[in-house]
């Protein structure tokens, strides 16, 4: 859990309170706008914060996967990291993706602090986008099936992550 010092108190966070934090200076597009936005051939950048092994299985075709945990260095030049692609974005629309539109609206908020002036979340992530039964795709390029999307994206909360009161 994060700590926060607040006028000599230390305060904690949980991740949904950083979310709501963030949630206040981010703006997010529900999937149904997001594929108009596409259909348009809006000039999008679209930005998988995933893992590379969840990007792998399913993804928003045309994204770029960039971890979460690397996002900082590649949205700057000078590191292994960097990705001109994403470098070069700070005034273009740019759409954070991941799985349930948290981790998103958390990249987003950096991305913001970094520059990037036309950034937003997708609201709900992949899991929605397959709600709506939007096209995902494999790292072969080929559609993956609805259901087979769902399995994958369904949460797998070990008994022990779960809160020591939820716990059984």
């Amino acid at each position: 859990m994060a700590y926060f010092k607040l006028s000599g108190k230390t305060t904690m966070k949980t991740f949904q309170n950083l979310i709501v934090d963030c949630l206040k200076a981010v703006d997010e597009v529900f999937p149904w706008d997001l594929q108009e936005l596409i259909d348009a051939k809006q000039s999008l950048l679209l930005l998988d914060t995933r893992e590379p092994c969840e990007f792998s299985a399913l993804h928003i075709k045309g994204s770029v996967n960039v971890p979460r945990g690397i996002l900082e260095p590649a949205c700057d030049y000078g590191y292994d990291e960097t990705v001109p692609e994403l470098v070069t974005a700070r005034d273009q629309d740019v759409i954070v993706i991941c799985r349930s539109g948290k981790r998103s609206v958390l990249a987003a908020y950096t991305m913001q602090l970094m520059g990037y002036q036309f950034v937003k979340s997708l609201k709900t992530g992949v899991k929605g986008w397959n709600d709506f039964e939007l096209p995902l795709h494999d790292t072969r390029g080929q559609v993956v099936d609805g259901d087979e999307a769902d399995a994958i994206l369904a949460p797998n909360v070990q008994p022990q992550q779960m809160p020591p009161q939820l716990q059984k």
